[in-house]
């Protein structure tokens, strides 16, 4: 029996640099709104006191970015200057200029008229069939406690709680099996007046047991604010940005990245819309049953429609080869940049909601690329190839 312990984390919505992914997407729907063809690259920095915006945007509207980023900060919970940043008086820069010519150029007309690739690169996908989300636990388990955080904070069920925070899940493994909870950690953003004990006990009850209860043994290990203290937090503790936080973003370390991030990017950027079929892909081979964990890679050119490459990896768990699912792939999914925007519907203001807790294993509506619907004639190819 092999057996193996694998750790993943996540972090909340008012963690500096989701602070900033979140900016990030709400300037992007807010553009996309009401152009849907903008162009957008949109990166934000934070600190104490301060917002910075800056990057390419190309589009035919206005937008009010001081009172994007005011509203985003106070939808978050920075409604208090003692958090070391407050969206009702916190200062905020702006430097945007258009998309380059040159990139535009690839990307507005490819070698054959067809919509090319914004930018060269690789990206991935992943699906596991361990959760009901096909997603690793290990990920899935630390975005729950987040959310958790979130939501006992927002509701008043925990009213020490302050909007910075982390978690980090240790899963141990039988036979790629997840069994149990080795250790859960959680750093949680407090008021001073709250004692460690008190902390400690309300995180216990009202955060890690309502989530995690199925996987947890007498021998799990709990670390809550380790240090013993966590009441400077937020940009004020660190500094944040956009696009630091890939792997929370994703899979949490168990399935490949390819380094580009996803916040502040419209879907021409193959690395957002890209990796979006990439896991659609991956989720519907494993919805399928033609493996129990799957991974893909796609790679681009820019100003090139078509991908350069295709790779397939089942981990030895497929009914079918890692090549004949490749074929599969491309006679069954669209992969030109052009077919996966309007199959996925990607030219909607859809983003902010994936700008915290992932992009991959949500269950609303606007995530199409969590869909399961090609899985039936996943299915139906096999049986007409055999």
């Amino acid at each position: 029996m092999r057996k193996y312990s694998f750790t993943s984390e996540s972090v909340t919505e008012g963690h500096p640099d989701k602070i900033c992914d979140q900016i990030s997407d709400a300037v992007l729907d807010s553009l996309i709104a009401k152009d849907p063809n903008c162009r957008v690259a949109c990166e934000a920095l934070t600190t104490t006191g301060m917002v910075m915006v800056a990057g390419e945007i190309t589009t035919n509207t206005y937008i009010d970015i001081p009172a994007i980023v005011r509203d985003t900060l106070k939808r978050i919970g920075y409604t208090d200057s003692d958090y070391g940043l407050d969206g009702r008086n916190c200062a905020v820069i702006t430097s945007i200029h258009e998309q380059s010519e040159n990139i535009a150029l690839g990307v507005n007309s490819a070698v054959n008229h067809e919509q090319g690739a914004g930018d060269q690169g690789m990206m991935f996908g992943f699906a596991c069939d361990e959760t009901p989300e096909f997603m690793p636990l290990p990920i899935s388990l630390a975005h729950k406690i987040t959310m958790r955080l979130a939501e006992v904070r927002k509701k008043g069920i925990l009213p020490w709680v302050r909007p910075d925070g982390k978690s980090q899940v240790t899963v141990e493994y039988e036979d790629d099996v997840p069994k149990r909870i080795t250790s859960v950690v959680v750093a949680v953003h407090h008021n001073p007046e709250v004692p460690h004990k008190q902390i400690v006990s309300d995180v216990k009850k009202h955060v890690i047991i309502p989530v995690c209860e199925k996987y947890l043994t007498p021998e799990t290990k709990f670390f809550i604010n380790a240090t013993g203290i966590f009441t400077i937090g937020g940009p004020e503790a660190d500094t944040g940005i956009t696009g630091r936080k890939i792997i929370v973003d994703t899979y949490g370390g168990m399935g490949r990245h390819g380094g580009g991030c996803f916040s502040g990017k419209d879907p021409s950027k193959v690395d957002r819309s890209a990796s979006y079929m990439a896991r659609y892909i991956a989720k519907n081979i494993v919805a399928a049953k033609l493996a129990h964990k799957c991974e893909v890679q796609l790679a681009y050119s820019i100003g090139i429609a078509e991908p350069v490459s295709i790779y397939i990896q089942t981990f030895g768990t497929g009914t079918v080869s890692d090549n004949e699912l490749a074929k599969a792939v491309r006679d069954v999914f669209p992969l030109k940049p052009a077919e996966i925007i309007q199959y996925l519907d990607l030219k909607r203001p859809i983003y902010f909601k994936t700008a915290s807790y992932g992009h991959f294993g949500r269950e609303e509506s606007e995530f199409t690329w969590e869909k399961t619907d090609k899985a039936e004639e996943l299915i139906k190819y096999f049986e007409d190839v055999k």
